[in-house]
């Protein structure tokens, strides 16, 4: 039998700014509501970033996440997942400051270098558009950037917040590349199986939203780790729900929210994170599937436990 679905759900992130949706949770208790409701809707892991709740901007200060993190778990059982991907332009240190106060049963980590441009979203609105001062230079910037994840900082982070602390990894692959870095630590015995891998379609920089290129990814990982992954797919916005039912239908897992895409539908705003965790749920239970329980997705990634973490 197929095995359930583990759905993901990253609601806020440090991609989309404030002026692109009046639904993109920005308080510490609109993450926490949030997050609440999408693990109340299906959601099995919370993937989380933090943002300065009088501007909105990503935001690494480990205070912020504490304002939040005890909410949610208090309130769900779900597995609450830390980024280290952070916001654009954030130090590695900056980046890993909340994991490592907060020790999670997961967090995210980034296995490459991409140039990472957001860019293209600006021709979307107008000068007198914008909420704040730092959207538009903050879109601007990642024309000439690259959202740097060297083999140094990768082993940095394993050996910091993995060894140190138990975290378990999201390893996000934005690229075919990204699977023979990971391979490269699995090889040299700083990842142990089982891991979770999230395949990355669709981000400009990255890998495109071709459905030939998730399968061709896909083969790849099987040959490069057998059986000993667990995989999952996400992809950028009007990508988000053909390439998680792809994933479905192929025994992967997904994720969507918005900090993937900020829409449900076609020129629709996501009024709720857990408006899209309630569509991809509907979408895997009419294929015959079933979507896994925090406790199913603990077990299959080996994770510590919520009585291990530090809020």
């Amino acid at each position: 039998m197929a095995k359930p679905v583990i759905i993901t759900c990253a609601v806020t992130g440090g991609i989309h700014t404030p002026t692109m949706s009046p639904h993109l949770p920005i308080t510490p208790q609109e993450i926490a509501t949030a997050s609440i409701e999408a693990a109340e809707a299906g959601a099995s892991i919370i993937h989380l970033h933090a943002r300065d709740p009088e501007t909105g901007k990503p935001d690494p200060r480990p205070e912020t996440f504490m304002e939040f993190l005890p909410v949610i778990k208090q309130s769900t059982d779900a597995v609450v997942n830390v980024s280290t991907g952070g916001g654009l332009g954030m130090t590695i240190d900056e980046r890993l400051a909340a994991a490592t106060t907060a020790s999670p049963e997961m967090a995210s980590l980034n296995m490459g270098s991409i140039n990472f441009g957001l860019f293209p979203l600006l021709d979307k609105y107008s000068d007198a558009d914008w909420k704040h001062d730092w959207e538009k230079p903050f879109l601007e910037m990642t024309k000439d950037f690259i959202f740097p994840n060297t083999f140094a900082s990768i082993e940095y982070v394993l050996k910091n917040l993995g060894e140190e602390h138990g975290t378990k990894f999201e390893f996000e692959c934005y690229d075919l590349g990204h699977l023979y870095n990971l391979a490269y630590f699995v090889d040299k015995g700083l990842i142990k199986p089982p891991f979770f891998i999230q395949m990355i379609f669709g981000i400009m920089g990255g890998m495109g939203a071709d459905p030939d290129n998730l399968q061709h990814v896909h083969n790849t990982a099987q040959k490069l780790f057998g059986d000993d992954y667990e995989w999952s797919v996400l992809a950028a916005g009007r990508h988000q729900m053909p390439f998680a039912t792809q994933s479905a239908i192929l025994g992967g897992n997904i994720r969507v929210g918005l900090e993937d895409s900020l829409y449900i539908g076609p020129k629709k705003l996501a009024t709720s994170n857990a408006e899209q965790v309630l569509k991809i749920r509907s979408i895997i239970e009419n294929l015959g599937l079933t979507v896994a329980t925090p406790d199913e997705a603990r077990e299959r990634l080996a994770l510590k436990g919520g009585d291990m973490v530090k809020f």
